[in-house]
């Protein structure tokens, strides 16, 4: 299975006061750069999904994706579908920037699934965290198109998403408030 990657980097980041969650510093390092240290070895390309000027991801030498219609984190995972298709993938696992702690066998543990798959950890799921076949391109953008609110989960149920089961929730751990990235900072040998 050829296997692709989106980093959903688009967010507004209002909880975070307005910053460019993707460039908030872990660690030293912007945000974005722990979540592609964990999701490169995993698969054959990523690209990042965010609006806005592509230079200011210039030092991660990767496609920069925005959306064709801003409605959330559904518009870049159907961007990455298109591009994959276009690419030849077979699949697109999409992980949020704001998860800088992402777990090793993510990639493997959701194409195990054999179809469309979201994370779950801890009883809590993470359906921003998840593996596209190229195929739902068609259907996304019609589902999009449709003028339903853009949910992802609704997306994912209707296109028979499963769950997968990660026995880490911290591995999921979302770095949405000024407080969450101070938590994570803290961390005794946790930072990402």
């Amino acid at each position: 299975m050829r296997l692709f990657a989106v980093v959903l980097a688009g967010g507004e980041g209002r909880r975070m006061g307005g910053a460019d969650k993707a460039l908030l510093p872990l660690g030293g390092r912007p945000l974005i750069a722990h979540v592609l240290e964990r999701t490169l070895p995993q698969v054959e390309s990523v690209v990042i999904s965010a609006n806005g000027d592509p230079a200011r991801f210039s030092a991660f030498s990767l496609p920069v994706l925005p959306d064709d219609t801003p409605m959330g984190p559904l518009s870049g995972i159907l961007a990455a579908l298109e591009y994959a298709r276009g690419e030849g993938a077979d699949a697109v696992i999409s992980v949020p920037v704001d998860a800088p702690f992402l777990p090793s066998d993510l990639a493997a543990r959701l194409t195990g699934a054999g179809g469309a798959a979201f994370a779950r950890a801890g009883g809590r799921d993470h359906n921003a965290t998840a593996l596209w076949p190229v195929a739902l391109a068609g259907p996304l953008a019609d589902f999009l198109a449709s003028g339903a609110k853009p949910k992802i989960a609704d997306f994912a149920a209707a296109h028979g998403a499963v769950a997968v089961d990660f026995p880490d929730p911290a591995a999921f751990e979302n770095l949405n408030r000024p407080e969450d990235l101070a938590r994570a900072e803290a961390r005794p040998g946790g930072r990402a």
